[in-house]
């Protein structure tokens, strides 16, 4: 027997509701010497600031290893958790510190993986956050190889004295470049 799947609705306003967790944007403790800041603006379509988003990213850590360590929702204080996530605040602005990711093979463009939660969408959008060192590994990779000339930057950060900066457009002419991970 087949059933019919159950309809779509929106994420949003109150899918937060009990999700961030305390140092939820802490991947790495302060003091660690390689922490960096990945933070940026979530845009909507008309170019205004989500105040209210939820912005999630996991990574490797800076060897290119995935944590596997049960409990990344449970911050020790010392250990690199590979997982994060935030709201945006009142102007669409969210912060996470964090190591740089490196490659997970060898000549792989390190990346961060970036799900956005927002009002208004039907499921969650995926993206990746590439760190603009290492022009040779994101020459080779494949994904930013699928992606058209003209719309790989939205999908490369860029560094400010603050750290990298990814701001992210949910629609319009700056779109950022979104991924399917719908497993259909």
């Amino acid at each position: 027997m087949t059933l019919a799947p159950t309809p779509g609705q929106t994420v949003g306003p109150f899918f937060h509701y009990a999700l961030p967790f305390s140092s939820g944007a802490e991947l790495v403790p302060s003091g660690h010497p390689d922490r960096i800041r990945l933070h940026g603006t979530i845009f909507d379509g008309a170019g205004n600031p989500v105040p209210d988003a939820l912005v999630e990213i996991w990574q490797p850590d800076g060897d290119g290893i995935v944590s596997r360590d049960p409990g990344s929702l449970r911050r020790d204080g010392f250990t690199f958790t590979g997982f994060g996530r935030v709201q945006t605040d009142r102007v669409g602005h969210y912060s996470f510190s964090t190591v740089a990711p490196g490659p997970m093979s060898d000549g792989a463009a390190p990346f961060f993986s970036v799900c956005v939660f927002a009002r208004g969408l039907l499921d969650r959008l995926f993206t990746r956050a590439y760190l603009p060192d290492g022009v040779r590994a994101l020459a080779s990779d494949t994904v930013l190889g699928s992606v058209p000339d003209d719309r790989r930057a939205t999908l490369i950060a860029t560094k400010d004295r603050d750290g990298y900066r990814f701001d992210i457009h949910l629609q319009g002419e700056a779109e950022t470049v979104f991924l399917d991970h719908s497993g259909r």
